[in-house]
């Protein structure tokens, strides 16, 4: 990395966790000789701020968090006129970071900083709130919910216990589902996601043939089913062999809009985005990311 950095720190990430992993990763910047400053960050707002700030002085932008702050920039940094984003996992579930082969401890991550390649990269947009993972609806809203109302002494362990517990409860939605370039549809069932990215909730494999950089969204649904046979899907999830299942499916679509007979919240990166009914689509090699370079 040829610029100085702005290094962007979420305290509560992860339970705390990059609070506790920045003195180590201030030293081991000193060590690799990149120049940085170090600012923390209040909430998501705040972060934004930071980062236009940064991106306006020439700095690089680098992340010590989970991918909910990634997330809340990512807009910011595609509008700047030389944006990069560095990525140092300190959250709970660091799927930005594991789809591109970062790391997932900090310190090695670090390395990538020095060694590592820009690649243009898209993100995704709900109604004008950018994220850069998955924006997904319905069974989700509920398990995202009990997820960041979880206690943080579960660790990345809050993924199977808030899915659980949105499994006992649910009752199956109506979804319409209208993507850019193919017929409009509707469908009795569990779940959509507009997939940017291949993964969420620590390693869950929701879209496993998604790129990001193919200017496309991978809009995966699963139709309705017993709780038995969803729990099938959640066995699966983590080695992206669901979609073999015959209650899920996928297609490829620059944009989609998507409504349901009651209620819910979009979420992305881990946080909310919007609500229904709302328009997902891709903002196809909008984000300069330092990413570990090809093999």
């Amino acid at each position: 990395m040829d610029r100085p950095a702005c290094l962007l720190v979420n305290p509560s990430a992860g339970g705390g966790k990059a609070a506790r992993l920045l003195p180590d990763v201030e030293a081991e910047l000193e060590r690799l000789g990149i120049e940085f400053r170090t600012a923390k960050t209040a909430s998501l707002v705040h972060a934004q701020t930071l980062a236009t700030e940064a991106a306006e002085k020439g700095e690089a932008v680098i992340t010590l968090s989970g991918d909910g702050l990634v997330g809340s920039i990512v807009g910011v940094l595609a509008d700047a006129d030389d944006g990069l984003l560095g990525v140092l996992p300190g959250g709970r579930g660091n799927d930005f970071a594991r789809v591109l082969g970062i790391p997932l401890e900090a310190l090695p991550a670090c390395a990538v900083l020095v060694d590592g390649e820009e690649r243009a990269l898209d993100i995704g947009d709900v109604e004008g709130r950018p994220f850069i993972g998955i924006a997904s609806l319905g069974f989700d809203s509920v398990a995202n919910e009990l997820a960041n109302l979880a206690p943080a002494w579960l660790g990345q362990g809050v993924y199977a216990y808030a899915a659980l517990r949105a499994l006992a409860g649910w009752k199956h939605a109506s979804f319409t589902v209208e993507p850019e370039g193919g017929e409009p549809f509707e469908f009795r069932g569990w779940s959509v996601g507009a997939c940017n990215s291949k993964a969420y909730g620590g390693g869950m494999y929701a879209a496993p043939d998604a790129e990001l950089d193919d200017g496309l969204l991978d809009i995966v649904y699963c139709t309705e089913t017993s709780k038995l046979a969803f729990f099938k899907v959640l066995s699966r999830i983590f080695k992206g062999t669901q979609m073999e299942l015959p209650q899920m499916h996928m297609l490829r679509a620059r944009s989609v809009r998507v409504s349901a007979d009651r209620p819910f919240t979009v979420y992305a990166d881990g946080d909310p985005i919007g609500e229904l009914p709302a328009t997902i689509r891709v903002v196809p090699r909008a984000l300069k990311v330092l990413c570990p370079r090809a093999a």
